[in-house]
């Protein structure tokens, strides 16, 4: 009788060792901390990237998407023809796809979710990227046709942006806080400050995917504590890590897997152009001449980024290393400045948002700027939010730092109302020559003399084009390491038995 009870209990305790080391191997949840909390998780109706990151390729889907090397593939769409004129796109729809509230997704989402983005009262931070549209019509279920009025040679590219993912109507006015889309997760939950979680779609389209059930973004600003919480396995992976100090620990602690990927984002900082004495070429020329780039990097980011010249990533098509056009050179800066009328140099704000490396690089540009007798005052702008209604909407800024993740976005100076407030028709001209261009290689020689005029005239002071620094439990697996577009895509992640 003793024997047997023993027998029974050792059995019982052997299948609960069994059952606790199974669910070990067969972890299907990931917890991802990102550095920005998202304003908002509709990504059709702001500007900040901390929307896309979360939602773009998770919970929402567009006609196309961006592999990891920045092609184009098919995604809600199959296929695309494109007419010998350029002006007409039919897209062949996929068959079978609903939103995760049931509704069908069909051609009368795409016209709704196009013209929506088009029409005159749209927020969509890439308005101009739709535009060009003329009309859509829908002769079936499964074609939508779209006319252009004139050609646009990254028409389709812009599509695979979060801008242009596919919305019900039924639910626009809510995907604000609670969205719904056709993705392979759908949301769960928003604790501000915190976390969003998402658990999977189990009536996703694609059959297999996800693997993940559920997976959770936690927001964690400070570096420090991004750290901290890798090391203690509260996160299972950082991306766009803050602590580049901290990087190279990483990459030699076989915990973890840390990796620089490509990436189009930029550090720069930009000048209100409407403002004097900024409105003045030499002066920005002068500025830009004290400050030098590398010595940034070293200190903002570790040595971890390049030197750049005007507002185009190296790892856009079509770049030219414009470096050299305006190099390190404190006296060439104060020969500039005499010759614009401040040979005593002058006094001005610097609107910094509060990420430690934007932080350190606004410092490094106040000190060498300081040399050539700028003096900057630098104020602590919390990001997002309030920074983008100061600066981005409010444009009450004399000097600003950010990093402009968009790839591809040197037509923001062309726009009338970007915070830049730079006014260039030769540039706006070149731009609009480029963006209907669909040659590449043509389209690339105008955006690398859209780049010269950028360099010359200096409405920014390009500073470091930045690598993701990711850092991942080196189990997981399908997590991307370049970033062609930010974002933070874990459609495909699974654990490594």
């Amino acid at each position: 009788m003793f024997g047997s009870s023993l027998k029974l209990r050792m059995m019982m305790m052997m299948v609960s060792t069994m059952a606790c080391l199974g669910s070990a191997v067969a972890k299907d949840t990931l917890t991802l901390g990102l550095p920005v909390e998202p304003t908002g998780l509709d990504p059709t109706i702001s500007a900040p990237v901390a929307i896309r990151e979360v939602t773009w390729g998770n919970v929402f889907e567009g006609l196309v998407t961006l592999d990891e090397e920045g092609e184009v593939q098919p995604l809600l769409a199959t296929a695309w023809d494109v007419s010998e004129d350029g002006l007409t796109y039919t897209f062949r729809l996929r068959d079978g796809v609903r939103f995760h509230n049931g509704t069908p997704f069909d051609s009368s989402i795409v016209k709704f979710s196009l013209d929506r983005a088009r029409a005159e009262d749209s927020t969509n931070a890439q308005k101009q990227f739709f535009e060009p549209i003329a009309s859509i019509d829908t002769p079936d279920p499964l074609t939508a046709v779209v006319h252009l009025k004139q050609p646009t040679g990254l028409f389709v590219y812009h599509l695979a942006w979060g801008d242009a993912v596919m919305v019900d109507p039924a639910t626009v006015d809510a995907n604000r806080t609670e969205p719904v889309g056709t993705g392979p997760f759908k949301f769960k939950s928003w604790q501000r400050g915190i976390r969003v979680e998402l658990v999977r779609n189990d009536d996703y389209w694609d059959a297999g995917v996800p693997r993940l059930a559920a997976v959770t973004f936690r927001f964690i600003d400070d570096a420090q504590a991004q750290a901290s919480a890798l090391r203690a396995g509260d996160v299972d992976g950082v991306y766009r890590f803050t602590a580049p100090e901290l990087f190279d620990a990483f990459q030699k602690d076989d915990r973890f897997n840390a990796v620089a990927g490509l990436s189009p984002a930029k550090i720069v900082a930009g000048m209100n152009n409407a403002r004097a004495p900024f409105d003045q070429p030499k002066v920005r020329q002068a500025m830009m001449s004290a400050i030098d780039r590398q010595a940034v990097i070293d200190a903002a980011y570790s040595g971890h980024g390049v030197p750049i010249g005007s507002h185009y990533a190296p790892t856009d098509p079509g770049y030219v290393d414009l470096t050299d056009v305006w190099p390190y050179d404190p006296d060439k800066a104060r020969a500039l400045l005499q010759e614009a009328g401040h040979a005593d140099g002058f006094k001005a704000s610097m609107k910094c948002p509060q990420m430690s490396y934007v932080m350190r690089t606004c410092e490094m540009v106040q000190a060498f700027l300081a040399e050539v007798g700028i003096q900057l005052k630098i104020e602590t702008s919390e990001f997002p939010a309030k920074w983008i209604e100061d600066v981005f909407i409010g444009h009450n800024f004399e000097v600003t730092a950010v990093n402009h993740a968009e790839p591809m976005d040197i037509d923001i100076y062309s726009r009338p109302n970007y915070y830049f407030q730079y006014k260039n028709p030769q540039f706006n001209a070149l731009i609009a020559q480029a963006g209907a261009t669909v040659d590449e290689d043509e389209r690339n020689a105008l955006y690398a003399k859209a780049q010269e005029i950028l360099a010359e005239q200096v409405p920014a002071l390009y500073i470091f084009g930045m690598p993701q620094l990711s850092i991942l439990d080196a189990r997981l697996k399908g997590m991307w390491e370049n970033a062609p577009i930010s974002e933070a895509y874990v459609r495909d992640a699974y654990w490594e038995d």
